[in-house]
């Protein structure tokens, strides 16, 4: 089944205090990313008043909810996976048509929603804190979590159900309360994610949603009962919301950006490296923070390695993200094809080479794939292609000689979030975890890709406060009481 984006557009609403109300703010609407004339969903913003109405409600809520039972929080996520699962093909459309990923990527990203609140349900059986030994006798230490209270969600447009979800199941596991701003670009999937904890029973207050611009979240920080706030974004952005909650004593966890490189040594398998490069470059038209966009090529094996790359990208589909058939959609908006664009002319003016430009329909917000040789040694270092995250399907690509100079490229930035090294030779990859300064560091498999189990999230300019996901969450939700208790 295709998705008729010509139906009914879908109406949004605000969420407050377990009530779905009307946007005082102006008229907003969601479009087709593969056609911007094309309505999917339209309504009003919030309002400022709006914003504070939802932080009240969650203020109210939040002791009641900390004293719920983890389980009892536990079981809300997992009706909402059960909801997300129910109606994970319907949902992953209306996400590749808002959105502009591939329909299987869409389903997939629901999927991987459904599975983050598997995941944090799972809390309710897990160690809830831990016993030290006293140096007094009769004395026992504990250390326990308690919820930080209210939390501010700031989410951006590229994974619209699957960042919220991994941001909002620990928040709510570990107690808290949540006021939760998705991107305006994208607003039906933050809709559905908010539709399956209300279906699951959720209890009012305890998850606000709030559609509205940008400017929101200058509000968000400026509220008196926000406790925390998680932000994903651009790093101008982050680092200006971590500055604000910095002096008003308001921890922040921002997930920034990305200039993430693939290195591809002499002893690699071409192949898997090739395929890989493909993926992490191009998968979800490049927007993603994770994305390849810069290659380091050993000279040895370089023009080897580009030849089987575009060999793989000529059969590479870009059109309709909803037809099966094609491996790339548009991207986001015509705002950011043409920023794209624009991108790419600037770093041809500094001297990049386009080694590389695949087909793409000519409408819309379509870019298609695209490889930029940069030349050798420092000029090519300060082409826009090698500093600039362009979120696109561009790929910058230098030449190096030896591993020593592909460490040092891949340091060259101001960003720390992923890396992606082939090599066949384990005492490489083992120097590359003590040598590359990044937050997650793929050994022979693409940039992109993140566990729920795991940690996840940037070091440099990448990333501020704790990491996201697996056991790490519980850093950022939570603050401990240590407990000196004797008999």
């Amino acid at each position: 089944m295709m998705m008729d984006l010509a139906s009914t557009p879908v109406a949004l609403h605000q969420y407050l205090n377990g009530t779905w109300a009307e946007g005082q703010g102006r008229e907003i609407d969601s479009r087709a990313a593969a056609d911007n004339s094309q309505v999917l969903a339209r309504g009003r913003a919030a309002s400022e008043e709006q914003v504070d109405a939802a932080f009240a409600a969650a203020h109210q809520a939040k002791k009641s909810w900390a004293a719920t039972p983890m389980a009892a929080r536990a079981a809300y996520l997992i009706a909402a996976a059960s909801y997300l699962k129910e109606h994970a093909e319907q949902f992953g459309e209306e996400l590749a048509g808002e959105e502009g990923k591939t329909r299987a990527e869409g389903i997939g990203e629901v999927l991987r929603a459904a599975q983050i609140f598997t995941y944090y349900a799972g809390e309710a059986e897990r160690a809830a804190g831990t016993v030290f030994r006293s140096p007094r006798a009769g004395e026992q230490i504990l250390v326990t979590s308690k919820p930080l209270g209210v939390v501010g969600i700031i989410t951006p447009f590229n994974f619209p159900i699957g960042i919220p979800a991994w941001k909002i199941a620990p928040a709510l596991v570990f107690g808290n309360t949540v006021v939760f701003k998705p991107a305006s670009l994208v607003p039906i999937l933050a809709l559905r994610l908010v539709q399956a904890l209300e279906y699951a029973g959720l209890p009012a207050g305890v998850l606000n949603l709030v559609i509205g611009p940008g400017a929101l979240g200058d509000r968000f920080i400026a509220n008196e009962h926000l406790n925390g706030l998680s932000f994903t974004g651009s790093t101008a952005v982050g680092r200006r919301l971590c500055a604000a909650g910095a002096a008003r004593g308001v921890p922040v966890q921002a997930e920034m950006g990305g200039k993430n490189a693939a290195v591809v040594l002499a002893d690699a398998d071409l192949d898997l490296a090739s395929e890989q490069v493909l993926f992490g470059a191009f998968r979800s038209t490049g927007q993603k923070c994770t994305a390849t966009s810069r290659l380091i090529l050993d000279d040895g094996i370089a023009e080897d390695f580009l030849a089987r790359l575009i060999t793989r990208l000529e059969q590479w589909t870009t059109g309709n993200p909803l037809d099966p058939k094609v491996h790339m959609g548009p991207l986001v908006d015509a705002k950011a094809a043409a920023s794209a664009r624009e991108g790419i002319d600037r770093a041809l003016g500094q001297g990049a080479l386009l080694r590389f430009q695949g087909k793409a329909p000519e409408t819309g917000s379509y870019l298609a794939p695209t490889i930029l040789e940069l030349p050798t040694g420092e000029a090519g270092r300060e082409n826009c292609a090698w500093r600039e995250e362009f979120f696109a399907p561009i790929l910058a690509v230098c030449t190096v000689s030896g591993t020593d100079q592909a460490f040092e490229a891949a340091e060259d930035s101001e960003f720390g979030l992923s890396l992606a090294l082939f090599t066949s030779n384990l005492s490489v990859a083992l120097a590359a975890e003590q040598a590359l300064d990044v937050g997650i560091l793929h050994v022979n498999s693409e940039s992109a890709g993140a566990d729920p189990h795991v940690p996840f999230g940037g070091v440099k300019a990448s990333g501020y406060g704790p990491k996201e996901q697996g056991a790490a969450a519980r850093e950022f939700y939570t603050h401990t009481t240590t407990t000196y208790l004797r008999g």
